[in-house]
């Protein structure tokens, strides 16, 4: 089939009115007012390095990461030269399915990502073509992009946004400086690297030479995120990209859009009509921020000077962000540098056999369709002048995380190995179960989840990684098969502590002491290696025998245990038990391991008074119970508190503190004199509630979280922001 001929390449799209809410990406250039940069943007100079060229049988093909319309992009890796070793991300297009438009805007990006040398904009590093297909070499992300984590996290801190919206307005101010407009901020396109920092990509839609006072008039981009005078086709400039700049902004600290309707149309005129709505949880300065990018005049719009001065970012300093020398409030934690562990299986599963799959065309090529894209050829400096060794560069994770790259994972069926039997207990998305193991007859405990509901891949690599400690549950299988994962793990015999506690007839506070130590020395070695368990209800703290020895206890069901990002990192996704929940995550304000020191506080207080803090009975309403936890109300007063000592009242206190920022941490918890000075504790018995009661009280506070809409968790897929993803949008050339 023959190429297309270049006449008239810049048709009409007509605007579908019914997009339905999807993400609403789109191309209409306007045939009139960009005709007179056309042929200036199609011509090309062939800037390809003297020396050693690409060509596809230099890279071995690893897996498929994603897919578009036009083509794929793989994980490769380099068999031959200097660089031989490295990883790469390989974006592979057929040229026989590349209309006019879309070539043209091909080799634009292919020349855009060859001009571009900066730290938060992902590097080219080679371009090469054969008679059916262009490839574009480029850095590896292993990082992911902030879609998936805006997916995953529902919203961030103020102090994430401020740090990843400072590296992109770095990024933005470059390619204002060589003229490029960028057209298509948005999470998709934002990755981050190894370390955590930001990688601006996918410049199919930039557009070059815009300097000064000129302007371009293609209606393109992601409609939620355009500017006003892009929706309104009366020209735009850079200007443009700081009107989408808010709306990521915006997104990042609300989990919501600005602008957004029941369909395209209607989103368009709340653009150009609309009043901002906004939250007033946000700081003063991030709303004047948000203010100052959102003037539909983009004349009166911030620029990037008065950006830099913002009280929003008075804290940063942008020398040694430039230098990437700030700390990244996100570090990925993958164990092989090939490791494709965060990438969607929806692609990986996808992975070709062989290499040969780089030369098959599908469609054969026109014969001058070599010579349409003469100068394509392309080789980074870097790799010319000193063979730099790229293999640490970089992966770019998507949504639902992928086991079969762990250690250990097998895939073989669970039944061949174990034989199933009676339920031992019931989780939101898991259940578990006794099993046998067929060769040893040996019992254990097994966790089945349901892969539609939740992703256990985080779940399995933190009891991977910690699960050798001897006070945090063992796992010793792992099965994947097909939409169930089973984690295999030793038999807690000695049942649940609160059980334990409330049937034995004699406990004190020399008791309470150990069982609190115990803990929190487990969770303290947790938080060193940068992991929170986020879910320390009693039914997750169990006894390993039926000694009840506080030393047999383990910290178990790591299902909402989650990686920290840094020292500064604060985790925002409202996952939690009802009496154990720290007020910081109910309001969403972020939360660390101080969220850890709340619940095992709200076991303390009940250890010491034998009923929850927050909950009175069964009968006790949702509303109630939010309530005093949101306000940390507790009472210290009356029944065993009379004999409780003040140095126990005084650490409760310290551990149920409001404010996470005043709250005890872990290490002052293992020093506070409760804790360090045990033997001069006295023996008294401590009066227990009737075990009904508090186990209904429990349950009156799982059901204030079953019923309130706020609280319910639902896994990534079912977040609005990440169903943008799994529904049709409209064929264009950011979709490789």
């Amino acid at each position: 089939m023959p190429l297309a001929p270049l006449a008239d390449p810049w048709q009409r799209v007509d605007v579908d009115s019914d997009g339905h809410g999807e993400d609403m990406a789109v191309e209409d250039d306007n045939a009139e007012n960009d005709n007179d940069v056309m042929e200036a943007e199609f011509e090309l100079t062939n800037i390809t390095r003297l020396g050693t060229k690409a060509a596809p049988s230099d890279f071995e093909l690893l897996k498929v990461l994603g897919q578009g319309s036009f083509g794929r992009v793989f994980l490769v890796r380099k068999v031959t030269g200097t660089d031989a070793g490295s990883l790469y991300a390989m974006k592979v297009l057929k040229k026989a399915t590349l209309k006019v438009r879309d070539r043209v805007r091909t080799k634009l990006e292919r020349d855009i990502l060859a001009e571009v040398d900066h730290p938060f904009i992902v590097r080219l590093h080679y371009a090469f073509q054969t008679e059916g297909k262009l490839y574009l070499i480029l850095e590896f992300l292993r990082g992911g992009d902030l879609f998936t984590r805006l997916s995953k996290e529902v919203m961030f801190t103020e102090d994430d946004v401020k740090f990843y919206l400072a590296e992109l307005a770095l990024a933005l101010d470059h390619l204002h400086s060589l003229g490029i407009v960028y057209r298509d901020l948005k999470p998709e396109n934002i990755l981050l690297d190894s370390d955590g920092h930001v990688k601006l990509t996918d410049f199919g839609l930039s557009k070059e030479s815009i300097f000064d006072d000129s302007k371009t008039y293609s209606f393109c981009g992601t409609v939620e995120y355009m500017a006003p005078e892009v929706v309104n086709r009366k020209g735009h400039s850079t200007a443009a990209d700081w009107w989408s700049y808010g709306v990521l902004m915006f997104e990042m600290l609300t989990g919501s859009l600005p602008f957004q309707g029941s369909n395209r149309k209607e989103t368009m005129t709340m653009i150009l009509k609309a009043k901002l709505g906004m939250p007033q949880f946000l700081s003063p300065e991030a709303q004047s921020l948000l203010r100052a990018l959102f003037k539909r005049n983009p004349a009166n719009r911030l620029g990037v000077d008065e950006l830099k001065k913002h009280q929003f970012f008075s804290n940063i300093n942008w020398d040694m962000l430039f230098s990437r020398k700030i700390t990244p409030p996100f570090k990925p934690a993958v164990s092989r540098v090939d490791d494709a562990f965060y990438f969607d299986t929806e692609f990986t599963s996808k992975t070709p056999k062989g290499r040969h799959m780089f030369d098959s065309p599908g469609v054969p090529p026109s014969a001058n369709a070599h010579e349409l894209f003469r100068g394509f050829s392309y080789v980074a400096p870097m790799l010319m002048e000193d063979g730099s060794d790229t293999s640490s560069s970089s992966l770019n994770p998507s949504s639902d995380n992928s086991l079969k790259n762990l250690p250990g994972v097998k895939t073989k069926s669970f039944y061949d190995d174990y034989d199933l039997k009676e339920e031992i207990g019931i989780g939101s998305y898991s259940v578990c179960r006794r099993c046998v193991h067929k060769a040893s007859a040996q019992e254990y405990a097994v966790k089945i989840i349901d892969k539609a509901k939740r992703d256990p891949s985080e779940e399995v690599e933190i009891l991977l990684r910690y699960g050798e400690h001897k006070n945090i549950i063992t796992l010793r299988d792992t099965y994947d098969n097909k939409d169930k994962v089973y984690l295999v793990t030793e038999l807690m015999k000695g049942g649940e502590l609160l059980d334990k506690i409330l049937r034995q007839k004699f406990f004190s506070e020399r008791e309470a002491s150990a069982v609190l130590q115990t803990l929190a020395k487990t969770l303290n070695y947790l938080h060193s290696q940068g992991v929170v368990h986020r879910d320390l209800k009693p039914s997750n703290i169990l006894y390993a025998d039926e000694t009840g020895s506080p030393e047999s206890l383990r910290i178990c069901d790591f299902g909402f245990a989650k990686q920290l990002r840094a020292e500064n990192g604060l985790l925002m996704t409202p996952c939690y038990t009802a009496n154990f929940v720290a007020p910081e995550v109910l309001k969403k304000q972020g939360y660390d391991e101080a969220c850890d020191v709340w619940s095992l506080g709200v076991l303390l207080y009940t250890m010491l008074a034998g009923h929850t803090p927050f909950a009175n009975g069964p009968n006790d309403t949702p509303n109630d119970i939010l309530a005093r936890i949101g306000e940390g109300k507790f009472a210290l007063t009356g029944g065993n508190w009379d004999s409780v000592t003040t140095v126990a009242k005084d650490l409760v206190t310290r551990m149920l503190h409001v404010d996470p920022h005043v709250r005890i941490a872990l290490q002052q918890v293992l020093k506070h004199p409760w804790v360090s000075q045990r033997d001069q504790l006295p023996q008294n018995k401590l009066n227990l509630q009737d075990p009904h009661l508090v186990k209904g009280a429990m349950k009156a506070t799982f059901r204030a979280l079953n019923t309130s809409p706020l609280q319910i968790l639902e896994p990534v897929g079912a977040s609005r922001l990440a169903q943008r993803r799994g529904k049709a949008r409209p064929k264009t050339s950011t979709e490789v």
